[in-house]
């Protein structure tokens, strides 16, 4: 059995521009014909690397060839994705949002605070497709609707110390039925993560990763919600999940899922999403931290959390 092709994301470069057209022109022509035909149609070659000299983009490449693109302009706090393509070949494999979610990060390390980005009216779908990801119609504008929301939080963590005392800050920003879907390697630190956050929200009891019961409940010693800690490694799929009735605690209590991706986004559509990385250096210590907040709800929520302590 073959296996699939490896995709990898890295930043674009002028050399880039006539691979970045070509799949820019055949993504936007294999859509249904609309009249005014779409500006990217008309870009040359010349457009594409005066974009990247302005700005900046991020590619996708399996092998050595390019099969999506998108070019981020960031203006202040606001970044702007433009020409999201992906070559008709390699749609519907996930490409689209790895390059939105690159983007984002590309510009919330160059200090941008949201991510905006048009979609015409003509395009229902994509208009829900974005929404599904976690944008929101922003206003109307004469060709459709500049979508948008808040870019990650991406924050490095050195020790196992200060990934408690993150859970801790980020306990302040908190409140009763926020569902938090976490994801990381084992021993990433998500249980170090969840310490902090049960001290910061004054809650009964040590916290200790609930890998063999599924998912236990610490009560708080004050006003506060509740904690409802899951471990889903051991659990094949969302319907496993289901089984646990977690619903039935959410609007009481602070639910917060490790190994919850792909299982675990049902539960609310307003969530926070969080990532934890190790350290590339194997000499390091440290972590990374994705912070990202999906729905109205955390929209300016996690500003005081982007700063470094």
């Amino acid at each position: 059995m073959n296996s699939p092709p490896q995709v990898s994301l890295r930043l674009a470069e002028l050399v880039d521009a006539p691979a970045m057209l070509q799949v820019i022109h055949d993504a936007f022509a294999h859509r249904r014909h609309v009249d005014p035909p779409p500006a990217a149609l008309s870009d040359t070659v010349e457009d594409i690397e005066q974009a990247l000299r302005e700005g900046h983009g991020v590619c996708a490449v399996v092998d050595t060839e390019i099969v999506a693109c998108v070019l981020v302009d960031i203006h202040g706090p606001v970044a702007t994705l433009r020409r999201v393509s992906v070559v008709p070949g390699a749609a519907g494999g996930g490409l689209a949002r790895a390059l939105a979610e690159a983007a984002g990060d590309l510009a919330a390390t160059l200090g941008a605070r949201r991510v905006e980005l048009l979609t015409r009216r003509e395009f229902p779908e994509l208009l829900a497709w974005w929404e599904r990801h976690g944008f929101d119609v922003v206003r109307e504008d004469a060709d459709g609707f500049i979508l948008g929301r808040d870019l990650p939080v991406i924050l490095e963590v050195p020790t196992a110390e200060a990934m408690q005392a993150l859970g801790g800050r980020l306990a302040g920003v908190l409140r009763a039925g926020d569902v938090l879907v976490v994801d990381g390697e084992l021993g990433a630190g998500k249980t170090t993560l969840a310490k902090g956050l049960g001290a910061g929200l004054g809650i009964a009891g040590p916290v200790i990763s609930p890998t063999f019961v599924i998912s236990r409940v610490h009560r708080s010693l004050t006003d506060g919600p509740h904690l409802v800690h899951v471990d889903a490694y051991r659990l094949g799929d969302a319907a496993e999940l289901s089984d646990i009735d977690l619903d039935a605690s959410l609007e009481e209590s602070v639910t917060y899922i490790e190994w919850g991706q792909g299982k675990a986004e049902w539960l609310a559509e307003d969530r926070l999403e969080v990532e934890i990385w190790r350290s590339t250096d194997p000499a390091a210590d440290g972590r990374t931290v994705r912070l990202t907040g999906i729905g109205r709800r955390w929209a300016g929520a996690l500003e005081t959390m982007r700063e470094q302590p």
